[in-house]
């Protein structure tokens, strides 16, 4: 970071200096007295370790430049360890750099591109260069990926890097994606010596990889795996500090979790696995429609671009709800054939009114109204749907269909404490979907007993009163 022939040019001037503090203790370098109160003072501990760490996570505020140390460790990583001899012949070690999408990704491999291609020394070192890699001449390759546990066996890793990784998002391939992309990656990182696994993140909600990391080892002297928590201006003093005090005053919990590293104690999961494995027939992906059953629609447009449009069908027997049909078009599509196609399964099933969101104003009433069914805009918003179906679920008197895409986005739903207000939205998360879960959970509720949603709407008024109550209570220091 200082050598000018190598990454010097990048990392100039004293803003930089809590990372390379970081990186003294992540790499067992010696510690300054400067770097030695950074140290206690992002980690908990009282002690630094005694060697370089294999394991380690950093959660910095954003801004705070965790995308270029990102590429620099990977870097390093590649450039600065032989490995040769402990591969065999044909095999290549990796450096992964792991994000949640494949813009993410890109944008990493840019950052390592620019950090070695600006070094003639380093740069002859590159054998070969694709859009997503880098081919060096130690047989070393630099490697962007999306995060998936399924994509990333069969490698012999040297180094992983894991960016932002409590944003990546929750599918229905891998429910807990980062842990058991975890899980995937750790036995290849048993290979090579001086192998890291690195994430640096900005926290999140209190669940996932990240918040289990925290949890079992910030501030503990004895662990292996190191936890760093800083806010943006701990790592990167030139940040605005205009800026980030107006984000706290606009939204305290958004901004401490986004500037200040915290995690944040206004989401929580909407369902819990348990409660979705206890609802879920095994083995039912579809329900025939039945004579003298009265069956509720709900759907989800789209305009085939992005999301996807979702169509689901129940019915009520006795005081149960039970999830039918669920039809998904993945983008892309036509929306008026997509349209069809479930008009023909509403004629199946009898139905002859479909509910629905104000998406796109007229047009998808347009469209059904051409195929003589009626759409109706629905009297609730997502979120009330979302809110007033949980008695119901977690009384276990939903019967869902054994369908994973579901499953997944009903687990990424979160829970959040309006500002101010107390009120209780609900949504997906970050990166997340959630059309499958809406148009299931509108054709559910239609199918619920009122008593059951009414009872719970008073709950659930005196539960937010108290909550907003508290909270004033909170701020004025009593």
């Amino acid at each position: 970071m200082d050598d000018p022939a190598l990454f010097g040019s990048w990392f100039q001037g004293p803003s930089w200096q809590p990372w390379r503090s970081f990186l003294r203790v992540a790499f067992g370098l010696p510690l300054s007295d400067q770097d030695l109160a950074l140290f206690k003072q992002c980690t908990g501990r009282t002690m630094p370790p005694a060697e370089a760490i294999s394991e380690w996570w950093c959660l910095a505020g954003r801004r705070g430049g965790k995308s270029l140390i990102s590429a620099l460790c990977g870097a390093y990583l590649a450039l600065f360890h032989d490995y040769r001899r402990f591969l065999a012949p044909g095999e290549r070690a990796t450096v992964m750099l792991l994000a949640s999408d494949v813009k993410q990704a890109r944008q990493l491999i840019r950052y390592c591109k620019g950090l070695i291609g600006a070094s003639p020394m380093l740069a002859r070192k590159v054998l070969n260069e694709t859009k997503d890699a880098l081919e060096l001449t130690n047989r070393t390759v630099i490697e962007v990926n999306v995060a998936n546990p399924r994509q990333t066996r069969g490698y012999t890793l040297a180094g992983v890097i894991c960016d932002e990784i409590a944003f990546w998002p929750i599918d229905e391939l891998s429910p807990k994606r980062d842990e058991d992309t975890l899980a995937a990656l750790r036995p290849a990182l048993l290979t090579l010596p001086h192998s890291k696994l690195i994430a640096i993140t900005s926290p999140y909600a209190r669940r996932g990889a990240a918040w289990n990391a925290y949890r079992k080892h910030f501030g503990q002297d004895a662990s292996k795996v190191l936890v760093w928590q800083a806010p943006t201006l701990v790592m990167n003093p030139s940040a605005d500090e205009t800026a980030i005090a107006q984000a706290y005053e606009d939204d305290p919990d958004s901004a401490a979790a986004e500037y200040g590293a915290g995690f944040r104690r206004d989401i929580a999961a909407y369902l819990s696995q348990e409660v979705i494995d206890a609802c879920t027939m095994r083995g039912r992906h579809e329900l025939p429609p039945l004579p003298d059953v009265r069956y509720k629609a709900f759907c989800d447009p789209s305009g085939g671009s992005s999301d996807s449009y979702c169509l689901a069908i129940a019915h009520k027997e006795g005081d149960r709800a039970i999830l039918d049909c669920l039809r998904e078009a993945r983008p892309p599509f036509s929306p008026v054939a997509v349209t069809e196609e479930f008009a023909a399964t509403l004629n199946a099933y009898g139905v002859r009114e479909v509910a629905g969101d104000r998406y796109a104003g007229e047009f998808p009433r347009e469209l059904w109204r051409s195929r003589n069914i009626e759409y109706k805009l629905s009297e609730k918003a997502k979120s009330d749907i979302y809110r007033e179906l949980v008695p119901a679920l977690n009384a276990h008197r939903v019967e869902l269909l054994d369908n994973r895409r579901l499953h997944a986005q009903l687990l990424s739903l979160e829970r959040r404490t309006g500002r101010g207000t107390g009120r209780d939205v609900i949504d997906h998360a970050p990166n997340s979907h959630d059309d499958l879960a809406n148009a299931a959970c509108g054709a559910l509720l239609g199918c619920v007993a009122p008593a059951m949603t009414s009872g719970y709407a008073i709950f659930e008024l005196t539960r937010q009163r108290y909550e907003a109550s508290r909270r004033l209570l909170l701020r004025s220091g009593q």
